[in-house]
């Protein structure tokens, strides 16, 4: 990293972030880098390839300024996206100087890092960042397989025919222990895809009503949601689940229902619930989307 100056990291950075608040639910950190690739000039260094791994310079720099902007709390990495918090865009609208911008990024991983050994902080602005590398490459390396392996499992699921995939969510519901009476065949299903209950004879309430929307860029609106919740009677629970999640003024319709129950799940929250419930999915559902843990020590920077 010795051909990186912190006004350069700075420049990268900011320009990262400006690419980043025009798009505020975040983006793939493979499509941000790229982005970024082309707004800025790339030195010769930066265009390089380090010999051993043929990765391009330019994205390990980036993400080595990164690891500092998430311990700062101006940056957050989720299911393979990188979002900028509030606390990040008022530091890129404060902090207009590139190398002050990346200094105060610095001294705040550096003070997380000393709290986290228990160490009183003295001096957390060094010029050299060397004691910090090898941390910070293990953070690197743990955060793109994490990208890699939810970015393989966002494919499965678009690659799905839609009938397969409300199958899969048919699944789910009865390893978590509910019982589907009925699952939409082809065609015009009503605006209800499955109907579960919490017994073998369906003679107990709640009655679920799932509709099920296997998207990769649509977010479900409010309008659709208003639909779906039309089906849903006051006895009954409603579960909408869509891919690409839902636009902001959905989420919030659903969460200020006081009479008819709706739970909204996203991608990340139906593999999460795929996860937790793996071990009671039988072999045919598990064939769906079949998934490996791989346990890594966790990084410390």
């Amino acid at each position: 990293m010795a051909e990186i100056t912190r006004k350069r990291a700075g420049e990268l950075l900011r320009k990262l972030f400006d690419i980043l608040i025009q798009n505020p639910e975040g983006l793939p950190a493979h499509d941000a880098l790229e982005r970024l690739a082309t707004a800025v000039q790339m030195t010769s260094y930066e265009a390089g390839v380090y010999e051993s791994s043929g990765d391009r310079r330019f994205e390990k720099i980036v993400r080595f300024g990164t690891v500092d902007c998430v311990k700062a709390g101006w940056l957050v990495k989720q299911d393979g996206k990188w979002i900028v918090t509030d606390e990040g865009v008022t530091a890129w609208k404060q902090l207009t100087d590139p190398e002050a911008f990346y200094k105060r990024a610095t001294q705040l991983y550096r003070a997380w890092k000393a709290k986290q050994g228990g160490k009183q902080v003295i001096d957390v602005t060094p010029d050299s960042a060397k004691d910090t590398d090898a941390d910070k490459s293990a953070n690197i390396t743990f955060e793109k397989a994490e990208e890699e392996a939810w970015s393989e499992i966002e494919q499965s699921l678009a690659s799905m025919n839609p009938y397969e995939f409300q199958q899969l969510v048919a699944d789910l519901l009865v390893a978590m222990g509910y019982y589907p009476s009925w699952i939409a065949p082809p065609g015009k299903d009503g605006g209800v895809d499955i109907i579960a209950h919490p017994d073998p004879l369906g003679t107990q309430f709640p009655r679920i009503k799932v509709q099920v929307k296997r998207r990769v860029e649509q977010k479900a609106d409010i309008d659709e949601l208003k639909a779906f919740l039309a089906m849903v009677g006051d006895e009954d629970a409603g579960i909408y689940v869509s891919t690409a999640g839902f636009t902001r003024d959905a989420a919030t319709f659903a969460r200020t229902q006081e009479k008819r129950r709706i739970t909204l799940l996203n991608a990340r929250q139906l593999v999460e619930l795929w996860i937790k419930f793996y071990d009671k999915l039988d072999s045919k559902a598990r064939a769906r989307l079949q998934l490996t843990p791989i346990y890594f020590l966790t990084p410390t920077a």
